[in-house]
């Protein structure tokens, strides 16, 4: 039960197939480096070998800071093969939620760039519990070891010996985006890393010998246990709505890449410049696209670029749950799109083989128990609940959030609250309709985001609207904020108020709507750029 035995098992019996490559500029020549199976094997061999000899032990939690790259792959597998915990957190976050992330995880090892580690000093990340430091590249003033010191202690003649992990221990702590408050840190055991690589298998259909381009490396994990070939583009990874859209497409053509994963930001910067120059991507058998709703027109720029019988789904989940449910792309754009532009949310289809979905009575509160008469009928928006193999059981340090996102039932099993709001409909289909969070209560009754959104950005000027509450004489008010194409200018925002105005006057959701105010560009979450901070955009009103 540890996912890194994969990489064993196709050292052996694919050991000359390439397992990842990775951009790298020489003037301005691009070209990609390699790791074959073998290789990939042979250097975790190594460096857990190192690990262990600078006193790494199983269960340790190691915070890894380090780019993807070679080194960032053959340093995870080196880990998880070892027991050893590794920490991930997204180096955009910010400096103080880094500070407080690192130091609710309590890491006792810290591996990183050079960069990550003069932060670290200087502003006292981890600096109670680390003991042991690991240095990416060239080690300055604050001691410990390199990863070259490492590679040395390990070489040895024997292979390492993956240790068997249960499926219960714990695997990895992987902190969510903070898209509504603190990031906290996921607590993943090896029995949901296993369970998520039979999902992906089973829902997608994805084969050994693939190639797969992931622009959220960490997803290039399950590549092994997948028996697909992972290919880094050249993009930097914390900005996927602004990456080159050529350099994407270059990577598919080189690598004749059969599956992609990007972000809806990202899948819109590709797909505009896809259909302005008629670029199509014969070898692509399927795209998969997460983070946040995935605006239909969106869909059919990017669908418009794949062959026939390809597939292009949008499933649905969370960094605690994933996946949740799926839905493809034909669903979406030849019936469900009608229905969310008149305000019944985001279809995010049916739930994957294992997970079960549910619906209860909205609440900010702990639910300790869980109890079938809590759910609610078909078409009725509440909180959206998921039970399944892929739903982990807690967050580490944080015993609050965790009593309130986590339901168990007398059998012990673990219902995960994802935080969000909305309902299943008669044929079983799941309709996102926001955060529960953001949802606006007035005098005149409860605003959820999706559904108020999705009417308003049908409109042919707007790129994206968000709904946000702003208290006045003690009353919350409906305010809609909205981000123009970008090929509008100022002398647009009053025609497009009043047309605005006039197409929410039309629908019982949107009819209270009377305030509307223009953004030059939404804050957004920094995994996937695709999540709106609505909470810093209501700030920003008061």
């Amino acid at each position: 039960m540890n996912i890194a035995l994969a990489v064993e098992v196709m050292a052996r019996q694919q050991p000359d197939t390439p397992a990842i490559y990775y951009p790298r500029r020489r003037g301005r020549e691009l070209i990609y480096i390699h790791y074959t199976y073998r290789q990939l094997l042979e250097a975790s061999d190594e460096i857990a070998h190192g690990l262990a000899s600078c006193g790494l032990k199983r269960g340790m939690r190691t915070a890894l800071m380090v780019k993807p790259s070679l080194e960032f792959f053959a340093l995870m597998f080196a880990l998880v093969r070892s027991g050893i915990v590794p920490v991930i957190v997204d180096p955009g976050l910010g400096i103080g939620n880094l500070k407080a992330c690192l130091a609710e995880a309590e890491p006792e090892a810290f591996i990183g760039i050079p960069a990550a580690h003069a932060a670290r000093i200087a502003l006292g990340w981890a600096k109670k519990t680390t003991r042991i430091s690991i240095t990416v590249g060239k080690k300055w003033f604050w001691g410990g070891f390199t990863l070259e010191d490492v590679k040395k202690r390990g070489r040895r003649n024997r292979p390492y010996e993956t240790v068997q992990t249960d499926p219960d221990e714990i695997a990895a702590i992987i902190f969510t985006s903070g898209s509504t408050g603190i990031p906290k840190g996921v607590v993943y055991t090896h029995g949901n890393f296993m369970a998520q690589v039979e999902t992906l298998r089973d829902t997608f259909h994805m084969q050994p010998g693939e190639i797969d381009l992931p622009t959220f490396p960490v997803f290039a994990l399950f590549d092994p246990a997948l028996g697909m070939t992972t290919i880094l583009p050249e993009m930097d990874f914390t900005r996927p709505a602004d990456v080159n859209p050529v350099r994407i497409i270059e990577a598919i053509e080189r690598f004749k890449v059969t599956n992609m994963f990007g972000s809806p930001a990202l899948l819109n910067q590709v797909s505009r410049y896809g259909i302005e120059k008629q670029i199509q991507l014969p070898t692509l058998k399927r795209a998969v696209s997460a983070g946040a709703p995935v605006p239909a027109d969106v869909l059919e720029r990017f669908s418009q670029m794949l062959p026939d019988g390809a597939h292009l789904y949008t499933p649905y989940g969370a960094t605690e749950a994933l996946p949740v449910s799926v839905i493809e792309s034909r669903e979406i754009l030849n019936e469900t799109r009608y229905l969310t532009n008149a305000g019944a949310g985001t279809c995010v289809g049916r739930p994957v083989a294992g997970v079960e979905v549910y619906i209860i009575p909205i609440s900010d509160d702990p639910i300790l128990t869980w109890d079938d008469s809590l759910i609610l009928p078909p078409k009725e928006i509440g909180e959206i609940v998921v039970k399944g193999p892929t739903v982990t059981r807690a967050y580490f340090n944080r015993d609050l959030a965790t009593r309130l996102a986590k339901i168990t039932d007398p059998q012990g099993c673990i219902y995960h609250r994802m935080g969000d709001v909305g309902y299943l409909d008669e044929q079983g289909r799941l309709w996102f309709c926001g955060r529960k969070s953001h949802r606006v209560e007035t005098a005149a009754g409860t605003l959820f985001t999706d559904p108020v959104e999705g009417i308003f950005n049908t409109h042919p000027k707007v790129y994206r609207t968000a709904l946000v509450g702003i208290k006045k004489n003690n009353e919350m008010q409906p305010v809609l904020c909205v981000e123009l194409e970008k090929n509008t200018t100022p002398h647009d925002r009053a025609s497009v108020r009043d047309e605005l105005l006039t197409l929410g006057a039309q629908y019982p959701q949107t009819a209270c709507i009377r305030t509307i105010v223009f953004h030059p560009k939404f804050p957004v979450d920094i995994r996937h750029n695709s999540k709106i901070f609505r909470e810093k955009l209501a700030a920003e009103l008061v």
